[in-house]
C-alpha cells in the first residue's frame, strides 16, 4: 500500500498511524484518572489506593521498558510494536472485566506492562527514520495524541461512562485499539536500519554496559525523570481533586480535557516549529518557567467560577505536557542509531517509574477529610 505513495506521502500516512497509536495508548493510560470520582465510590478506595491504581501501570511499564531496554534494537521496530500493541489490547479488555480493586489492580499492571513500551518502540521509529533537521516537526505531530487522547479520548470516555458505567470506556478503547492495530500493519514499513550485520547479540548485563558508557545517556535520561516526577505528582489528582474540592461537576470535566485538548492541538506544532528554529534545550528552559505558574494555580483551592478552573487547567495541559516535546528531541538525538531503541526503552522506564513514584508519593500526602475534601492538594503543587 505504501509502495503507490510519493515518499512525503509515505512520511505523512507514517506519523498519521504512529499518531493513532500514541493516542490509544495515552488515552489508555489517561482514561483511569477522569473516572477517578465513579471508581472510588464504586470500589469505596481512597485517595493512596487510587494511588496505587496508577501506580501499578507506571510501575509495570517501568519494569518491562527495563527488560526491552537490552532487547529494543535486536528486532523490526515494526513487529515489536505490533506484539506490544496487541497486548494492550487485550490488557485493556482485562480493566474491563475487572470484578474488584484487586483484579483492576491486576488488570492495570497488565496494561502497563505492554503499553509502557509502544512510545519509545514509537520514538525510535521517528528517530531512525525522519531526519534530525525535521525531527522537531515529525515528534510534534505524533506527540498530537497526546492532545487527542485529551479532546477525543477522554471526554468520549467521560460520556460513555455517565450513560453506561466505568467500565465500557475501556471497551470502546479495546475495539479502537484493534483498528489501529490494522492500520499499523499496512501502513507502517519495516525498521531495520539499526540492524548491523555480523552485530554480535549481547546479553543484557552488556547492552545496558555499553547503553550507560555514554554519560548523555544518564542526563538525558535524568531530564526525562525531573519533568516526569514534577508533572505526576499533579496530574492524577486533578479530576479528583476538582470535583471535591472546587466543585465541578461530571460534566465539567469534559469540558476540562476538551479544552485543554484542543489547547495543545494548536501549541503542540508550535512548540515542534520552534524546536526546528532555536534549539529543544533552549524552548525547554522556557516551558519549564512558563510550567510554574499553572502547576500552583491548579493545586490551589480558590472561590472562582467555572470559567476560572477551566483556564487554569487549559494552561497547565499546554505548558506542563508541552514541556515533554523538546525534552523527547532531545533523547531522540542523544544517541547513536544502533543504540537509539535501547535509549527510548530505558527512557521510557525511567518516565514510567518516575510517574509512579511521584502518584504514590503524592497519593501518601494527600488524605480526605469526612466531607469528602481532599486536602493537602497545594503541598503537592509546591513539591511539583
Amino acid at each position: 500500500m505504501l509502495k503507490s505513495l510519493s515518499p512525503e506521502r509515505r512520511i505523512q500516512a507514517m506519523l498519521l498511524v504512529l499518531m493513532m497509536v500514541m493516542f490509544t495508548s495515552i488515552a489508555d493510560f489517561m482514561i483511569l484518572m477522569p473516572l477517578a470520582p465513579d471508581l472510588m465510590r464504586e470500589m469505596h478506595i481512597d485517595t493512596a489506593q487510587f494511588g496505587f491504581l496508577v501506580s501499578a501501570y507506571a510501575l509495570a511499564a517501568g519494569v518491562a521498558s527495563l527488560i526491552a531496554a537490552s532487547l529494543a534494537d535486536r528486532f523490526d521496530r515494526r513487529q515489536a510494536l505490533l506484539f506490544c500493541y496487541a497486548g494492550l489490547v487485550l490488557a485493556t479488555l482485562a480493566c474491563s472485566a475487572a470484578i474488584g480493586f484487586y483484579s483492576l489492580l491486576a488488570a492495570r499492571a497488565l496494561a502497563g506492562i505492554f503499553g509502557g513500551v509502544i512510545g519509545s518502540i514509537i520514538f525510535a521509529i521517528v528517530g531512525d527514520l525522519i531526519p534530525s533537521e525535521r525531527r522537531g516537526w515529525a515528534m510534534s505531530w505524533v506527540m498530537l495524541g497526546f492532545s487527542l487522547s485529551a479532546v477525543a479520548g477522554v471526554p468520549l470516555g467521560l460520556f460513555i461512562a455517565a450513560h453506561s458505567n466505568w467500565r465500557m470506556p475501556f471497551v470502546a478503547l479495546s475495539l479502537m485499539c484493534a483498528v489501529v492495530w490494522v492500520g499499523v500493519w499496512y501502513l507502517l514499513p519495516a525498521v531495520k536500519g539499526h540492524l548491523t550485520k555480523g552485530q554480535p547479540v549481547q546479553g543484557m548485563l552488556a547492552g545496558y554496559r555499553e547503553l550507560f558508557a555514554d554519560a548523555n545517556h544518564w542526563w538525558a535520561c535524568g531530564v526525562t525523570a525531573m519533568l516526569t516526577l514534577s508533572g505526576f505528582c499533579v496530574i492524577p489528582y486533578i479530576a479528583s481533586t476538582m470535583v471535591s474540592n472546587s466543585g465541578l461537576t461530571t460534566h465539567d470535566l469534559v469540558y476540562m480535557y476538551l479544552l485543554g485538548g484542543v489547547a495543545t492541538l494548536f501549541s503542540r506544532p508550535v512548540i515542534g516549529g520552534l524546536i526546528d528554529r532555536y534549539t529543544p534545550s533552549r524552548i525547554l528552559g522556557y516551558l519549564v518557567l512558563a510550567s510554574f505558574v499553572p502547576l500552583i494555580l491548579v493545586t490551589q483551592t480558590f472561590s472562582l467560577s467555572v470559567a476560572w478552573q477551566l483556564l487554569f487547567s487549559t494552561l497547565f495541559f499546554v505548558f506542563v505536557s508541552g514541556r515533554f516535546i523538546p525534552a523527547t528531541a532531545m533523547v531522540t538525538g542523544a544517541t547513536a542509531p544502533q543504540m537509539r531503541g535501547r535509549l527510548m526503552a530505558f527512557n521510557s522506564a525511567t518516565q514510567n517509574s518516575s510517574s509512579g513514584i511521584a502518584a504514590l508519593l503524592a497519593g501518601l500526602i494527600m488524605i480526605q477529610a469526612s466531607n469528602g475534601r481532599i486536602l493537602n492538594f497545594d503541598w503537592v503543587g509546591y513539591l511539583s
